[in-house]
């Protein structure tokens, strides 16, 4: 069988704190997701790193550059990487909504530049060398409807002097379409909050497969459905055609990609808003075919892959603690993201 050795393989820390504490199950910290992340192996391969979430209890946003260098150490005593950063501009993590008062969109972009700070520093020790700041607009598309072509105004305003920022520090910044976030919650409107910002050398779309799903089926913007109500499906084809089509229109602004499965349906726990329910890779209820779709993104329409993203990551949101616990979660995961590898990468 051919193996490609690119794009990387990473696995995400925030799992282990979105969607956890109060009103749901206790965070897992990030020593624990390391070592199981560093634990895992398939016929030799492992994870060739992390993408971190810059929030306590993992990843103090505030962190000194002695806690940085530390941070490193951790990561390459387990020959991990750190490849992309979420930076916590939400008003719980400190953040603000982009189009909120000019307070909270002050506190966003304070929180996009102490999240720019830390890529480079860690860039600086060579634990990282590649990857992406992500964003979204840290407000709700239930606020953003009072008021839609004003309020993506505003977003893409925010964004606009976020990339001022990120450029002043060498990152680019990823915006999460994901159905929970104020104008990115449909493919059409990620595709014209983009446009809105112009600045695709700086501010590309991070596509996760199974939030970008949801898109195909219209949740929080029926107009946008590409898929008919009560869709069968069992009509494989039909939901990769739709999805072929949502990911062409959003594919030339993506710089990160999540792989992920996603079962069709809806979930929020702790304080995280509902959005696309991933579930494990073996799931039988998921409804994607990970390597058939992860295609759609890694491969333009001319059929090769586009190298658009140095790494891919496999997100596991909100699963359950006692999934996360297993070894065997991150071997069927490994197992995964190794196959949509050798289907898409490069050598």
């Amino acid at each position: 069988m051919r193996t490609n050795a690119f794009p990387y393989v990473h696995n995400a820390m925030w799992p282990g704190l979105v969607g956890k504490g109060p009103g749901s199950e206790p965070p897992i910290d990030l020593e624990t997701m390391l070592n199981l992340t560093a634990a895992a192996e398939v016929d030799g391969a492992r994870f060739d790193g992390v993408d971190l979430f810059l929030s306590l209890p993992h990843t103090d946003i505030d962190s000194s550059d002695d806690d940085l260098a530390r941070l490193a150490e951790s990561l390459a005593s387990r020959k991990l990487l750190a490849g992309s950063l979420v930076a916590p501009v939400w008003p719980p993590t400190g953040g603000g909504s982009a189009m909120g008062s000019d307070s909270d969109r002050a506190a966003f972009l304070t929180q996009v530049k102490k999240a720019c700070r830390i890529g480079r520093k860690l860039r600086d020790l060579k634990i990282r060398q590649y990857g992406i700041i992500r964003i979204d607009s840290a407000a709700s598309p239930a606020d953003w409807s009072a008021d839609p072509a004003g309020n993506t105004r505003r977003i893409a305003q925010t964004f606009r002097e976020a990339a001022d920022i990120a450029d002043d520090f060498g990152e680019r910044l990823a915006a999460e379409g994901e159905i929970c976030w104020a104008g990115m919650h449909s493919w059409r409107r990620n595709v014209e909050l983009l446009e809105l910002v112009n600045r695709p050398k700086t501010v590309g779309f991070q596509a996760d497969m199974a939030h970008t799903m949801l898109f195909t089926l219209g949740y929080n913007a029926p107009e946008d459905a590409l898929l008919p109500v009560g869709f069968d499906w069992s009509k494989s084809d039909q939901l990769a055609e739709a999805y072929r089509k949502m990911a062409a229109a959003l594919r030339p602004w993506t710089i990160d990609f999540h792989v992920a499965q996603n079962d069709g349906t809806v979930k929020g726990s702790g304080s995280h808003d509902k959005t696309g329910r991933h579930c494990q890779p073996l799931d039988p209820n998921g409804k994607l075919d990970i390597v058939r779709d992860a295609g759609a993104w890694m491969r333009g329409d001319d059929g090769h892959p586009t190298r658009a993203f140095t790494h891919i990551c496999w997100d596991g949101c909100m699963f359950p603690n006692a999934d996360m616990l297993k070894p065997q979660t991150w071997n069927d995961v490994l197992r995964t993201m190794l196959s949509v590898r050798n289907a898409h990468g490069w050598n």
